[in-house]
């Protein structure tokens, strides 16, 4: 560990010596009289750093494969592009570890035919959560978060990483950075409930531990037709986390002729359907009012079509990846909810 990851200043309670104390180390010995102390009051949070393993070939491979994987991407990428630079980057990630107790309190909801009740249920839930974050300013890599699951955690050695790349330092909150953890644990367990309706949620937070952990990175930067582009690549698994490529005109225009001409077909045609089935079931006595719901759903599912396929061809001339779930730009929910949502409709306009 180097002189700038210590505290100089404590004297010896034997000798008087100054004592440098290592960060997070709990017993210190004196370089003078080899005398042992333990050390009380704030340690602050352990530093450690992931080993780099994947080799700069191996990192140039991934390049080549995430150039061909994706049909929105230009056709002719993986042939015309150029390596510009490639290079490791660890960029510090705040990291939070424990083991979450909880009890979710709330409703499910039970449909029997045109009947929809909600039961009371207690749900208990004991899980092992992870959260990490950048602690840096990472706007130009795009790395928010690592999958950091089983990877080996080393000690910090600063003089090491400096020798195999640029190493980048916190900037951001520890306090902030616990506050988003905690919300993000807490959302976690509601999540696990299955609740449709939640009430009160008690949660413990068990064998609690921080760290600040060193990820090592590799940055490959190329060139396609006089533009630039960059790729960052997990340094240790080989995953590609983050990318941005040139994007495919044929997709593009695929895409938007074809999600219009399906928007149009929800928006128009199905949606004419019903309503022309619901006043048909009107005439003969009957209630029309989930056709009715069910048209106006369609009718809003078909803009939402077009709208997601003119996005794509507006903004699809360079394609952006990023590692992690997907989040749609239109959100209606999922099909079961939805139908759930117009049964509910449906059973309050008959009341």
């Amino acid at each position: 560990m180097s002189t700038q990851d210590t505290l100089h200043g404590l004297a010896c309670p034997k000798c008087g010596g100054m004592v440098p104390i290592p960060e997070g180390q709990v017993i210190v010995k004196c370089p003078f009289c080899e005398q042992r102390s333990l050390v009380r009051g704030e340690r602050g949070f352990r530093r450690y750093q992931v080993p780099t393993r994947l080799s700069r070939e191996q990192a140039v491979a991934a390049l080549s494969k995430f150039l061909s994987s994706h049909t929105a991407i230009a056709m002719d990428a993986s042939k015309k592009s150029s390596l510009n630079e490639a290079f490791i980057a660890y960029l510090p990630f705040w990291a939070f570890w424990t083991r979450a107790l909880g009890w979710v309190f709330g409703q499910k909801r039970v449909s029997s035919g045109k009947t929809t009740t909600y039961r009371p249920k207690e749900v208990k839930i004991t899980q092992d959560m992870s959260w990490n974050g950048a602690a840096c300013d990472v706007g130009e890599f795009g790395v928010t978060s690592v999958p950091l699951t089983s990877q080996p955690l080393e000690a910090f050695d600063s003089v090491v990483l400096h020798n195999e790349g640029m190493v980048f330092e916190p900037v951001s909150s520890e306090t902030d950075a616990y506050s988003a953890a905690d919300t993000d644990f807490n959302n976690r367990l509601r999540q696990s409930a299955h609740l449709d309706r939640i009430g009160q949620v008690y949660a413990r937070f068990m064998r609690q531990r921080k760290g600040l952990v060193y990820y090592p990175l590799w940055v490959l930067r190329y060139l396609y037709r006089g533009r630039s582009f960059q790729l960052v690549v997990d340094g240790f698994s080989g995953q590609v986390l983050y990318g941005k490529a040139p994007g495919n005109t044929l997709y593009r225009a695929a895409i938007l002729i074809g999600g219009m001409a399906a928007g149009a077909l929800l928006a128009i045609d199905v949606t004419a359907g019903a309503w022309y089935l619901s006043s048909t079931t009107s005439s003969n006595g009957d209630s029309p009012t989930f056709l009715v719901v069910a048209g106006l759903a369609t009718l809003i599912s078909g803009f939402g079509l077009m709208l997601k396929a003119y996005h794509t061809f507006r903004y699809g001339e360079q394609y952006e990846y990023r590692f992690g779930p997907k989040k749609s730009v239109l959100s209606f929910g999922n099909a079961r909810d939805l139908v759930g949502q117009i049964k509910d409709i449906t059973s309050w306009t008959d009341r």
